[in-house]
């Protein structure tokens, strides 16, 4: 996407996880990465990590908390100075607190919702910005199978927002269409199964449908790539389970879920 010069990429929520994976993948096929997350500490480690392997690439990171909106954007554009440019970001900061509507755990369902919407509103704003500013970037949204369907008990918050960055990132792209900036603007919409993370710790190891970090991101690097408009990874099962979370009776869905 760049005229010379190594491809760059900015992750949010790179501290950990699908994006601390996505940041290793990307380096090791000659990006420079940009890495965002609350936790310094965690992308030190991980910046030390990507440059023993990868002497030759640059690796940027800043403290970003994506709820602190105006830091949102200074974050995004001390990262473009640094790197000169930004040709994809990926909003993939997120959290999964969630509680049953209702049972006093508003607290909860709240810090999701500003965290996984708002804060990827705050996000693809920046990135935008920047990508006009250049006339040029692919901008990728992290959402999730569970943006299917409405999910039931503590899911409930938390699919919802994920439905709801995917709609932010396909209207993007709606806007985009038939514009002079239609070929240069890309905008790719992940919608990640089950991937061994922090966020799931808790989920037994044994789901069978659960795939490994490594193999999971492996199928996000190689959609980003392709930018495709959207991508269920990895696509085996759930590209088939899509039509099925999407179109199943209530009862259906909720023995599959």
């Amino acid at each position: 996407m760049t005229s010379g010069g190594a491809k760059t990429i900015l992750i949010t929520g790179a501290s950990s996880g699908l994006g601390a994976e996505m940041g290793r993948q990307f380096a090791a096929k000659g990006y420079d990465v940009a890495l965002a997350a609350r936790r310094t500490e965690r992308l030190e480690e991980l910046r030390a990590e990507i440059l023993a392997a990868h002497p030759e690439r640059r690796v940027a990171i800043r403290a970003l908390d994506v709820t602190d909106h105006a830091a949102v954007f200074r974050v995004f554009g001390e990262l473009r100075d640094e790197l000169g440019r930004l040709d994809r970001v990926a909003v993939n900061a997120g959290l999964g607190k969630g509680a049953r509507l209702g049972t006093g755990r508003f607290e909860a369902n709240l810090e999701t919702a500003m965290t996984n919407f708002v804060g990827a509103l705050a996000q693809t704003e920046a990135a935008m910005e920047v990508f006009r500013a250049q006339e040029a970037g692919h901008l990728v949204m992290v959402s999730s199978m569970s943006a299917m369907r409405g999910m039931p008990s503590a899911m409930t918050t938390y699919a919802a927002t994920k439905a709801g960055v995917a709609h932010l990132a396909e209207g993007l792209r709606t806007e985009l269409h038939g514009t002079r900036l239609q070929k240069r603007i890309k905008v790719t919409v992940l919608y990640p199964g089950y991937i061994r993370s922090e966020m799931n710790d808790k989920v037994e190891q044994s789901t069978p449908l659960m795939s490994s970090t490594e193999k999971g991101v492996q199928a996000m690097v190689a959609a980003i790539e392709k930018e495709v408009a959207d991508a269920c990874v990895p696509p085996l099962p759930w590209a088939a389970m899509a039509p099925v979370m999407k179109h199943a009776p209530l009862g259906v869905l909720k023995k599959l879920i």
